[in-house]
């Protein structure tokens, strides 16, 4: 089946040349020129990727990205926008976004962070099945399948960027990544100088799956290179 992929942009000029070069990759496009329709069709419609407008009438692109994140089944976003600050870039990578292109850009561009969302995607779910979807630790259980993790028995609610954190360093135990490396693998594009991102992640996924996010068991620093997993099995505690 070919992707679908949902372009909310208010520009239609701009949406129609994105959908055009989009179809002609032999993807299936649908268009929504204001917040509150792009809102409904992601909400609605099943999707293998949103193209999101940060400025958009009604609803803006950020409380579109934070809705879309609050739904069990995971869309990959690319954000769309015209502001430059780096407060704005890091806001929408914080809150989901799996990656930026900032206006004005280049249609090439755009191709080229759709094919790298879309690679990313698949060398994850390549990745999950050799697994066979369920990945235990000690008392952490990641249901890569599903979506979902248990913490010594209790339910574990991450975001979509913190458990593909999770995840890939789960599938990947003893291998030290540099900051910059899980840039680039989980969220799909190289993004300079955005490191402290990736600390803000790791500090809010170890405070909720850590019994003592200070002296982590599971994800461990590398100093002066970045982060790992724990190569040997955490063994539970006896009841």
């Amino acid at each position: 089946m070919p992707r679908r992929i949902l372009v909310i942009e208010d520009n239609q000029d701009l949406a129609s040349v994105v959908k055009k070069n989009l179809e002609n990759i032999s993807l299936e496009v649908d268009l929504a020129h204001d917040g509150v329709a792009g809102l409904n069709k992601a909400e609605s419609g099943s999707y293998d990727l949103i193209v999101l407008d940060l400025m958009l009438p009604g609803i803006d692109g950020m409380e579109i990205c934070r809705r879309v994140r609050g739904k069990q089944v995971y869309t990959p976003i690319l954000m769309l926008t015209a502001k430059s600050s780096e407060l704005d870039r890091i806001l929408g990578l914080e809150i989901g976004a799996d990656d930026y292109v900032t206006k004005p850009f280049s249609i090439q561009e755009l191709m080229a962070r759709v094919k790298a969302i879309f690679r990313r995607i698949d060398e994850i779910r390549t990745s999950d099945e050799r697994q066979g979807g369920i990945i235990q630790v000690g008392e952490l259980v990641i249901d890569t399948f599903k979506r979902t993790v248990l913490c010594r028995g209790r339910p574990v609610d991450l975001t979509a960027k913190e458990f593909e954190l999770l995840s890939h360093f789960a599938n990947n135990p003893g291998r030290v990544y540099s900051r910059a490396q899980l840039l680039d693998t989980v969220w799909g594009y190289g993004h300079d100088g955005y490191e402290h991102t990736v600390n803000s992640h790791m500090n809010r996924l170890r405070a909720k799956i850590e019994k003592d996010p200070s002296s982590p068991e599971y994800i461990l620093t590398v100093w002066g290179v970045g982060y790992k997993f724990a190569e040997t099995t955490i063994k539970p505690e006896q009841a």
